[in-house]
């Protein structure tokens, strides 16, 4: 009896894989006819072209240059204007004198502050004597305007001249408006 069931039982299961499948053939097809072949070319491989490095006695690429100050590679004059090497160097003396900008200012008992922002957009507060810019600049003065600057500049003979600077108050509202 077992055995006829399971016979009855597995007939009955074969005989549902043998359906009318012509639907999906016609779909088949019709997707066959509305599809395109195109497959996109490869790209064009570009050629490499090796690059021997000889330069055995220069420097080497994948160390990292070191930082080179112009005082210690001239020898110094006697009597020419220099800065001082020993000097500790202010937040702002990594930033070149146009890529600052002056934001506004500040007043507490007879001292007059200038805020002043990095181009990465830091803000600073400093007075006559602080230092900025790549050129060893001094503030001498402050006002609500402008900030000016003493710079002092190599000549390539060992001296350094002094050059005014002078890092006006941005324009706020004319930079909001498009102007």
């Amino acid at each position: 009896m077992k055995k006829t069931l399971m016979t009855s039982i597995s007939l009955l299961a074969l005989s549902g894989c043998f359906g009318d499948h012509s639907d999906l053939q016609a779909y088949t097809e019709q997707v066959k006819q509305n599809t395109t072949n195109y497959v996109q070319p490869m790209p064009e491989i570009m050629p490499f072209n090796h690059f021997e490095y000889s330069a055995q006695s220069l420097r080497s690429p994948f160390v990292e240059p070191q930082p080179e100050a112009i005082q210690e590679k001239m020898q110094q004059m006697a009597g020419c204007l220099s800065p001082d090497p020993r000097r500790r160097k202010q937040p702002l003396e990594k930033y070149a004198i146009s890529s600052l900008t002056m934001r506004g200012t500040l007043g507490e008992l007879g001292v007059t502050w200038a805020l002043v922002e990095a181009s990465d957009a830091t803000l600073h507060r400093v007075t006559i004597d602080s230092y900025l810019g790549l050129y060893h600049g001094r503030i001498t003065g402050v006002t609500d305007d402008y900030v000016t600057v003493i710079e002092l500049i190599p000549d390539g003979t060992g001296c350094w001249s002094e050059r005014e600077t002078t890092i006006a108050m941005s324009d706020v509202e004319s930079q909001g408006q498009g102007k």
